[in-house]
């Protein structure tokens, strides 16, 4: 699914007679429209392209992108969520902490007590909207800031993860938790020298997106919205097919899609149809955007931000339980810094400090950008040390860009 731009009022059409505008400039004006949106987009395939080429073809090897992937499932939940967050106008800075909570709960449920997996993923998603829950009341009905509310949390859940584990590990899972992380699609089919499954899923995914891309043209146009040149739009079909297309068979070229693909699927298709579509969506962002307009349009603010951080509980919950599964143990240090992760991959991701801006596609964007960056910096042998001071700089220069469009907008 592509990103979804912000709607702008078409231009009135020229009076008979006059001459219309030139092609060149309905393409600059495209341009411009969507240089927020699709910026990023480019700026990972330029880092995918540096990389391929610095790595010597090594990236883009069917094994390191399934490691790929699975190395950064965990981030990319939890910015998806942190996107959702920041949308609201607020800042969770508890998830990384709750992820480790949850993991060590899971540990200590299935290790000690022989719950069963299943069982122990319910109880684990259940404490993290707990905890959502706990944090949005004081920040929804009491009034505390968020910052200072996730603040708390972040000290409440590390001590709660120490007193459960303290210095110790916990492990190993039960093989069935364990293919949360680490497991693949079963192969069906006749022997084709490819993952069938995930060819198949490629195809219909590729549908999907075209006839998706296809429907919003039509429902903009319908309602007198800009739109781009067909030339251009037609372009970006083909681009985003062929994108689609080269991921699908190298995943397919090895052992086919990971399971915790297909979830990060269904939170991205879900969620994002959510916030694009449903009513309590557009609260999110009508909440993010103004907060006094909002109130005097009806949205109910209170429960519209209790449900944020309801949402962002479970889906640490739901990393806690990736991460725990692809390490086989609960450990005592696990989540560090995860909340950082993904506030940067929301703000590379398109996210806005003031809120009200962002989706959650492009906080998948991000947390790709991220993931690739880490990935091919030590391929090449860089230090961890100058990887974060290579992160930092970008992210300062995707803040700094969002600030540059807005002065640009308001001039």
């Amino acid at each position: 699914m592509g990103p979804v731009t912000t709607d702008t009022p078409r231009s009135a059409p020229p009076a008979p007679g006059s001459p219309r505008p030139a092609s060149a400039a309905l393409l600059l004006g495209a341009a411009r429209l969507n240089m927020r949106q699709y910026g990023m987009l480019v700026a990972l395939g330029l880092i995918v392209v540096l990389f391929q080429i610095w790595t010597g073809g090594v990236l883009l090897k069917p094994n390191n992108v399934t490691n790929l992937v699975l190395q950064n499932s965990y981030i990319l939940v939890l910015a998806i969520g942190m996107m959702i967050v920041i949308i609201a106008g607020h800042i969770d800075l508890s998830v990384g902490s709750l992820a480790a909570f949850v993991s060590a709960a899971c540990a200590v449920m299935m290790v000690e007590h022989h719950v069963p997996w299943v069982l122990a993923l319910v109880v684990a998603l259940v404490i993290g909207a707990a905890a959502g829950a706990w944090q949005g009341f004081w920040i929804a009905y009491v009034g505390i800031p968020s910052f200072i509310v996730t603040l708390a949390g972040m000290l409440l859940f590390r001590g709660g993860t120490q007193i459960l584990l303290g210095s110790r590990s916990l492990g190993p899972f039960p093989e069935g938790f364990q293919e949360i992380s680490t497991g693949y699609l079963p192969a069906l089919g006749p022997d084709t020298n490819y993952h069938n499954p995930t060819v198949l899923l490629g195809l219909a995914l590729i549908a999907v997106v075209v006839v998706q891309e296809v429907r919003s043209r039509r429902r903009q146009r319908a309602y007198d919205l800009d739109v781009l040149p067909r030339s251009l739009f037609v372009a970006k079909c083909v681009a985003m097919a062929a994108a689609v297309l080269a991921f699908t068979m190298t995943l397919a070229s090895y052992r086919g899609v990971p399971v915790v693909l297909l979830l990060l699927a269904a939170l991205l298709i879900g969620l994002g149809f959510v916030m694009r579509n449903a009513v309590v969506g557009r609260h999110v962002y009508a909440l993010g955007g103004n907060q006094a307009a909002a109130k005097l349009s009806g949205v109910k603010d209170k429960r519209v931000t209790f449900r944020v951080f309801v949402t962002m509980g479970v889906l640490a919950a739901l990393a806690g339980v990736v991460f725990a599964a692809r390490l086989n143990a609960g450990t005592p240090n696990a989540g560090v810094n995860f909340e950082l992760e993904a506030i940067a991959a929301s703000f590379i991701g398109g996210a806005s400090m003031s809120g009200g801006v962002g989706t959650v596609f492009g906080a998948v964007i991000g947390g790709l950008v991220l993931g690739v960056l880490n990935n091919g910096m030590s391929l090449v042998g860089i230090g961890t040390d100058y990887q974060q001071v290579i992160k930092g700089l970008v992210l300062l220069a995707a803040v700094g860009f969002d600030v540059y469009n807005k002065r640009k907008v308001g001039s």
